[in-house]
C-alpha cells in the first residue's frame, strides 16, 4: 500500500484545515487507517482512526470535538478535518494503514500500522 498525504499549511489559531490521505496498491487488505502527528522533539502521537469500510471513528482526547476523520472509498481517500486549530496542534501529520489481521484495539499504537505516508506539515500560529 502506498499512501500520499496532503493538505498541510500555515494557518492562524482558530482556523481550519483538511488533510487528505490517498491510498493505492493493496486496497482490499486495508482494515483501518489512522492519523498520527509528531511535533519537533516529541514522540509520534495518535490523532484519529477509522475503519476502512465501516465502524465508529476513534479520537485522541486532545482533538475530540475539533477533528473529524472521514473516508471517501470511491477515491480511496481518508480525510482529517481539523477545526479550531491551536498552536499546540503544530506538527507533521502522518497517515497510516493497518492491514487485515491487525487489532482494532491497537488503533492508537504506531506498532499496529503497516504502511505510512510521508508527513504533511501543519503550522498554527498564535
Amino acid at each position: 500500500v502506498q499512501l500520499q498525504a496532503s493538505g498541510g499549511g500555515l494557518v492562524q489559531a482558530g482556523a481550519s484545515l483538511r488533510l487528505a490521505c490517498t491510498a493505492s496498491g493493496r486496497i482490499p487488505s486495508i482494515y483501518y487507517m489512522g492519523w498520527f502527528r509528531q511535533a519537533p522533539g516529541k514522540e509520534r502521537e495518535f490523532v484519529a482512526a477509522a475503519g476502512w469500510s465501516a465502524g465508529v471513528p476513534y479520537y485522541a482526547d486532545s482533538v475530540k470535538g475539533r477533528f473529524t476523520i472521514s473516508r471517501e472509498n470511491a477515491k480511496n481517500t481518508v480525510y482529517l478535518l481539523m477545526n479550531s486549530l491551536k498552536p499546540e496542534d503544530t506538527a507533521d501529520y502522518y497517515c497510516a494503514t493497518a492491514q487485515n489481521g491487525r487489532r482494532w484495539a491497537g488503533r492508537d499504537e504506531t506498532d499496529e500500522y503497516d504502511y505510512w505516508g510521508q508527513g504533511t506539515l501543519v503550522t498554527v500560529s498564535s
